[in-house]
């Protein structure tokens, strides 16, 4: 993992939900696909497809449905912030799914800025089982 330097885990708490969130979603699309790749790799064209099903906001809010009940507290914190915090913007599709999905991206976020890089891993191993 690349170290952005070492900022406070209060400091990354206070960013915006939609901050973690834009990080979370870079982080979860570069092991999505590095996951592919190595996996016996393909065409690009059908390693693309493969990515967008598992990186749509509908895969995401699956995920984030699974890993819910193992979530510490803090973790439910950054969460349910973001949950709450979705959907100011133009998204399409239903609220609720945009809303779990923003959660599950900023969730991957925040573990990645604070880095906890094992507790990632596990949760980018379980969101990507179906």
């Amino acid at each position: 993992m690349v170290a952005v330097g070492q900022p406070d885990d209060a400091g990354i708490r206070r960013l915006l939900p939609d901050l973690h969130a834009w990080v979370g979603d870079a982080v979860y699309e570069l092991y999505v696909r590095t996951s592919l790749a190595v996996s016996g790799g393909g065409l690009p064209a059908e390693l693309h497809n493969k990515a967008v099903a598992q990186v749509r906001a509908e895969a995401q809010a699956a995920a984030m449905h699974r890993l819910w009940p193992e979530l510490s507290a803090s973790e439910l914190e950054i969460v349910k912030r973001a949950r709450n915090h979705a959907g100011a913007g133009s998204h399409r599709g239903d609220p609720a799914v945009v809303h779990m999905s923003t959660a599950f991206e900023a969730l991957l976020g925040y573990l990645y800025l604070t880095g906890q890089w094992c507790r990632l891993s596990e949760l980018l191993q379980k969101a990507a089982k179906t």
